[in-house]
């Protein structure tokens, strides 16, 4: 891009970095990692006034005000990389619904959805080598049963 010709590899990086402080500062990011986790999560709590659960607590996200658990995952899908692959559910009983936003190069919202536990069993594979279970959110999980398209939803956040 035009307005990145002449920055270095050093300028680049550290642009990257004051933006990943901004973020946190404004709570859209909790972690120092790639920011798509941490914005769905943030995403997700904004829109519908979830309670956000510590980092290290074990197989969900968050909560609503009836207790509900949810697992929240996110997916960047660019150019390089059209992987609908969502990072690793460990914990299969952890949660009762899984929340996901799949994002576009520029983090737009591309589409999201609200799924229950039991369709994410029945379409989760078991990973041995990571003991994990891998989850690929395709076009037609929003077409099962129980899954709440809320793609306009997650928009809507400011």
């Amino acid at each position: 891009m035009e307005k990145f010709q002449g920055k270095t590899t050093a300028d680049l990086l550290a642009m990257h970095a004051a933006i990943m402080e901004e973020l946190r500062g404004r709570d859209v990011i909790r972690s120092a990692n790639n920011p798509t986790g941490d914005l769905a999560e943030y995403l997700f709590c904004a829109a519908f006034g979830w309670q956000q659960a510590a980092n290290s607590v074990k197989g969900f996200d968050a909560t609503d005000g009836g207790g509900i658990r949810y697992q929240i995952k996110g997916r960047r899908i660019h150019q390089r990389n059209k992987s609908r692959q969502l990072s690793a559910i460990r914990d299969l009983e952890g949660f009762d619904v899984l929340a996901v936003v799949l994002f576009d190069d520029n983090y737009n919202i591309a589409r999201a959805a609200l799924i229950p536990a039991a369709a994410v069993t029945e379409r989760a594979v078991y990973v041995a080598h990571t003991n994990s279970h891998k989850f690929l959110a395709r076009d037609s999980i929003w077409e099962v049963a129980n899954v709440t398209d809320v793609t306009e939803r997650l928009r809507a956040v400011p």
